[in-house]
């Protein structure tokens, strides 16, 4: 019985490895998207860095009105793009912590059934076990019981 068991758990347990396959895929996916947010963040700041650098150098020697409007509507407009990028990896950082989550408790439920399927295997290994020894005895009992007709 519990070999039957643990044959009919076989495609409950191939879900369940596809469904963790799939887990792990998405996490890998939420992992790589995460490193391009944090890239693309620290290509902004180190943009920005750069311009703020250029306004040093070029402030010493002086500068027209425009181009200080110019400097700060565009140094206006990096700063809110870094603000979404940094709420875009925020973002993108919870999603993979839930990914996590999703993940953790796939293989858990895999490890689950995989512990359940070897605990039915070892009951119907001990059932045949006895039956065996059962079977055993019961022609030593009888071979026993015979006369001996070696002669």
């Amino acid at each position: 019985m519990a070999a039957t068991t643990a044959e009919r758990l076989k495609p409950v347990i191939r879900m369940a490895e596809q469904a963790e396959q799939e887990a792990i895929r998405l996490l890998g996916q939420g992992q790589q998207q995460v490193s391009q947010a944090e890239f693309k963040l620290n290509e902004l700041n180190r943009y920005y860095q750069d311009y703020q650098q250029q306004w040093l150098s070029r402030g010493a020697r002086g500068v027209s009105g425009p181009w200080l409007m110019n400097y700060q509507r565009f140094l206006s407009q990096m700063e809110v793009a870094i603000a979404q990028q940094q709420r875009s990896l925020a973002w993108h950082q919870d999603h993979l912590e839930k990914l996590r989550q999703q993940w953790q408790q796939r293989h858990a439920r895999l490890e689950g059934l995989q512990r359940l399927v070897e605990r039915q295997l070892q009951e119907a290994r001990r059932m045949a076990d006895r039956r065996e020894q059962k079977m055993l005895d019961e022609f030593c009992q009888r071979q026993a019981g015979r006369p001996d007709h070696s002669g």
